[in-house]
């Protein structure tokens, strides 16, 4: 994973077969979903076949490679660019995590509720001590949203907004395009964004957190209701 670790991000085609992608838009289609939100579905953890997705040998075979066995999968969301749900991100870093309940600690906030679950920011050494994974359900070139990051902007810890903004406008970004069942992994603090899709239909993205960090103060990752 030197490209991850050099780059803070990198691109695997091909990771899920299509009958493995097929049983994934199944599981995760918005119909009768309790936790769906326009454009996607927060607390995706509670779908089987995505906790069984994350718990697969060959997903925790690359998250062991980059944190280590006590890594675990600690948040889940899925992302659908629609006709009727088409938004654009800005530039900005990955800065929350998502936790059980308040715990007051020093370096953690502000603080936020998304979905009902409690998320914070935490300091950027529990930020580096993670990794994200981003499946592909729809073919997703320059014209369907693909993320843009700026590389190796990780490197340089949590920054200010101004900082992030500045960070942007004096980098070549670079087009992440995937295809259906390629994956996108990358660290949490690489500057990225997206633009709205030009394509007909769905952009799918099941986006996977993992963390190999203990939580100070008795604080718990939201999976530990689990």
């Amino acid at each position: 994973m030197c490209s991850l670790d050099l780059d803070g991000f990198a691109m695997i085609e091909g990771v899920l077969a299509a009958g493995e992608v097929d049983a994934l838009i199944a599981a995760t289609d918005h119909d009768g979903q309790t936790e769906t939100r326009r454009g996607g579905i927060r607390n995706l953890l509670d779908v089987p076949e995505v906790q069984n997705l994350a718990s697969s040998y060959k997903v925790r075979s690359l998250v062991e490679e980059i944190l280590g066995s006590e890594a675990r999968v600690v948040r889940g969301i899925l992302f659908d660019k629609t006709e009727g749900a088409n938004w654009k991100v800005p530039w900005h870093q990955d800065v929350t995590i998502a936790v059980r309940d308040r715990t007051d600690t020093d370096g953690f906030g502000p603080w936020s509720i998304k979905a009902g679950v409690v998320h914070v920011q935490p300091p950027s050494s529990v930020m580096e001590r993670m990794v994200s994974l981003r499946f592909h359900l729809d073919d997703c070139p320059e014209q369907n949203g693909a993320l843009r990051v700026i590389v190796g902007s990780h490197a340089n810890g949590k920054l200010g907004e101004l900082e992030v903004q500045a960070s942007a406008r004096n980098a070549d970004a670079v087009v992440c395009a995937m295809k259906r069942g390629g994956l996108l992994i990358m660290r949490p603090l690489l500057i990225h964004a997206s633009s709205a899709s030009n394509v007909p239909g769905h952009r799918r993205v099941i986006h996977l957190d993992f963390a190999a960090v203990t939580l100070p103060d008795g604080m718990e990752w939201v999976t530990n209701q689990a």
